[in-house]
């Protein structure tokens, strides 16, 4: 690859074993005398367990066991954990009902675990898993986010009186019950923020082998934060000793906040290949991810905008119910909650915002973070009012936004957030321009004179990355710190193995992690080793997730770079008999400045290990870690546009043009971060017009496979134009904001926008299926006729 820094357009070092099929996945690991799990699942969304017959399946051949939540509970394992705490307006605790891996008593959802067979094959024991019989005594059924709080509900947890987890507000809701009292306009909005499934392309997989010579497991699976896994595991699962566990994530096909979660899988599987003496395998099929995979989404919200006479926003009031599922899973509760209110801000200098979010318990799949986690949710809703507040007032969308601009920085937000730094009209300027917004009413004319309908509609996002500091999310109920960290190791050769506690699954840290070193020390991205994924060799890391990695994990690296140079220069000037001052690193060497002095990195790694010759006291080797704690959230933001054509005879909306500008601070590599964007565009593209995860009324998912599900392709998203803007984020040593998520957060209300613009209609919930846009189209179009 060659010496690629920062903002080289390198290649992925990582592709080449992908595209060639040599990569590595939890499912391609075979060790000896490996057994092969299945679980047997309950077709009943609620329901008591009164028996488990599993004589037939332990006769049949290759069945090494079949195991039940009696077992565990015998065997001391415990129950899954939430791992953030959230108090109710009160100051009440929420109220987390308790989740077992394999459930012998009650089950909540359908496809919840009851059993698991062993076998010697994967066919054995999916046939053995067919006839192990249990016997149900059905119960009451809710699904509805708002039937959950009715009175007369069915219960799904004793420690829920009412299915309410928690009642929880934010902000003044006396200043802002008075600006709306006081408002020159008020624009009310009920907005339904619709459920998702994750769809990663490797389902989630899990290996355990115990050694009992050992007394020590290890585990591969497919998570994001393996780290994190191990903790919760040994700490809150007994499943084993910390120090007698290992958790490896080799390469991993995908994740968007699905895989962060620790599930009753790799529990089980642990648990079963201690109890039977031979490793465990599980991997998901399709129609099990659907099932168990924690879900997206889930908001019904209520929101109320107040405006003065000038169009300028006076208050903000927000109402939502979060639906959590039937459990509470390890980050749920923040998700509607620090991670969604704090950022119904957006870009906005709003003085008063008061939110109530009310989370409830359902017979259906868990809920949990997914690609945004709870910053689509919120922008969603920020968006739609602007752009609905907007139309009332007779005013462009484009102005109503810009004359509520926040441009004074740092700006403390109603909602805790501080933003420390941002410039939201350039990228609003750059939308508008790429898009040429001023040009539009020209064609929808054109687009009329065919019978068609164009809209145009904006999205002003703001998120909230790298969550952090350590102690500010500690008081606010996390229950782990979310620093990262690093260590930087140069062999005597030269060579670099960089050890970080991030995680790739897709982001290509292995060359936009190489590329920063690259960009220090002058060396070959060829040189440096990206090692992550294995707690036998990264000391501790937090993992990745809310685009962390860049501004967290990299900022470490940066620390241990640091002081990997500052020992390097201090051999050089040594070597060199130089002042340490006047040491400079250029191209692979290390130079006296002023002077033709020179050594190459090589033979300073090498000096170092020789030990030949140091400085009086010096250890030897070049080799150092840090951790890194940011001081603040990071703040991506940006403006999308988008322009759609619907076709009224039909309710076909097509994407005409979609342009995304985004300010991301400081970028390693700009092609890497344009995947990012695409596809985080292409997720929110499929909420917008797609994807649903539909219940009935019995609690059976309608949408458990890609027959009902609609997940987006490549005729259903447009060529996207994307710009960047630069604002450095002050908050960490490489200006860095984060952009994993972006795409997603920003694009469905764009989308939503535009169709309502078009079909003049604003009564449109998510997803826009032609079906939904030919119905609301209808009022337009007999309009026009009369």
């Amino acid at each position: 690859m060659g010496v690629e820094g920062i903002g080289a357009r390198a290649l992925r070092k990582e592709d080449k074993r992908f595209i060639t099929g040599k990569g590595k996945y939890t499912d391609d690991m075979v060790l000896p005398r490996m057994t092969y799990a299945a679980f047997v699942r309950t077709p009943h969304a609620h329901a008591k367990v009164t028996n488990i017959d599993a004589s037939a399946a332990l006769d049949m051949p290759g069945v090494e066991a079949v195991l039940t939540g009696h077992e565990l509970v015998a065997d001391g394992i415990g129950n899954l954990i939430c791992g953030w705490m959230i108090h109710s307006k009160d100051g009440s605790p929420m109220n987390m009902g308790a989740w077992r891996a394999l459930e012998s008593e009650t089950v909540r959802f359908a496809g919840q675990a009851v059993a698991v067979v062993i076998a010697d094959t994967q066919a054995q024991a999916r046939d053995a898993a067919d006839q192990v019989v249990v016997d149900y005594e059905e119960l009451p059924v809710v699904v509805s986010t708002t039937d959950a709080l009715a009175g007369g509900a069915p219960q799904l947890h004793p420690e829920a009186p009412g299915n309410l987890i928690y009642d929880w507000d934010i902000g003044d809701e006396a200043a802002t019950n008075a600006a709306l009292s006081s408002a020159a306009h008020i624009t009310r909005l009920e907005i339904d923020n619709n459920r998702l499934v994750p769809n990663p392309m490797e389902p989630r997989a899990a290996l355990a082998d115990y050694d009992a010579a050992e007394e020590h497991y290890t585990l591969y699976t497919t998570s994001q934060n393996p780290h994190v896994a191990r903790l919760v595991l040994s700490a809150f699962y007994n499943v084993a000793p910390e120090h007698k566990l290992r958790v490896i994530a080799p390469d991993v096909g995908g994740g968007f906040g699905s895989k962060i979660f620790i599930y009753p899988e790799e529990i089980v599987a642990l648990w079963a290949s201690k109890r039977v003496g031979r490793p465990v395998k599980w991997v998901s099929d399709r129609t099990e991810a659907f099932l168990t995979d924690a879900h997206g989404r889930d908001h019904k919200t209520v929101a109320e905008l107040a405006t003065d006479a000038n169009g300028k926003i006076t208050g903000f009031r927000v109402q939502t119910v979060a639906n959590l599922g039937a459990y509470m899973s390890l980050f749920s509760s923040s998700v509607p909650t620090y991670l969604y209110a704090t950022l119904l801000s957006g870009q906005y200098d709003i003085p008063a915002i008061h939110a109530n979010v009310k989370a409830v318990y359902t017979n259906t799949t868990p809920v949990d973070a997914y690609r945004g986690a709870g910053r689509p949710e919120a922008t969603f809703v920020v968006e739609r009012i602007m752009e609905t507040a907007a139309r009332e007032l007779g005013l462009s969308p484009a102005e109503f936004r810009r004359r509520n601009f926040i441009r004074s920085f740092p700006h403390q937000t109603p909602v805790i957030m501080c933003y420390d730094a941002g410039d939201y009209d350039s990228s609003l300027d750059a939308a508008l321009k790429a898009i040429d917004y001023d040009g539009f009413p020209v064609r929808k004319a054109e687009a009329a004179s065919r019978g068609k309908l164009r809209g145009m509609g904006l999205s002003c996002y703001i998120e909230a990355c790298g969550i952090a500091p350590s102690a500010a999310v500690g008081s606010l109920g996390a229950g782990v710190g979310l620093w990262e960290s690093a260590e930087v190791r140069v062999n005597p050769v030269g060579t670099i193995e960089v050890l970080t506690g991030s995680h790739s699954h897709g982001q290509g840290h292995e060359t936009t992690f190489a590329q920063l070193v690259s960009e220090r020390f002058g060396v070959d991205t060829n040189a440096v080793a990206i090692v992550h994924g294995d707690t036998d060799k990264v000391q501790f890391g937090m993992g990745t997730y809310g685009s962390r990695s860049g501004a967290v994990g990299m900022s470490a690296i940066v620390k241990a770079l640091d002081k990997v140079e500052a020992k390097a220069k201090k051999i050089a000037a040594h070597l060199m008999e130089a002042s340490e001052a006047d040491i400079q690193i250029e191209g692979g060497e290390l130079k006296v400045a002023g002077t033709d002095k020179k050594l190459t990195f090589t033979e300073v790694a090498l000096a170092a290990y020789t030990a030949h010759n140091l400085p009086e006291g010096m250890e030897p080797g070049l080799k150092e870690g840090a951790f890194y704690d940011p001081t603040n959230f990071t703040f991506p933001a940006g403006t999308y546009a988008c322009e759609v054509e619907v076709d009224p005879d039909t309710g076909k909306t097509r994407i005409v043009k979609f342009v995304a500008a985004d300010d991301f601070g400081k970028i390693i590599n700009p092609m890497i971060v344009e995947g990012q964007v695409h596809g985080g565009l292409t997720q929110g593209i499929g909420q917008a017009l797609l994807e649903n995860a539909v219940y009935d009324e019995a609690g059976q998912l309608l949408a458990a496979s890609y027959m009902d599900y609609a997940m987006p392709r490549a005729d259903d998203v447009p060529s996207y134009e994307l710009y960047t803007t630069e604002t450095a984020c002050p908050g960490n040593p490489l200006g860095m904001k984060g952009c994993g998520e972006a795409g997603a957060i920003g694009s469905p209300p764009a989308v939503i926008n535009a169709i309502t613009d078009a079909i003049q209609n604003n009564n449109l919930a998510m997803p826009a299926t032609a079906e939904r846009v030919w119905r609301a189209s209808r009022g337009v179009m007999a309009q026009a006729a009369e």
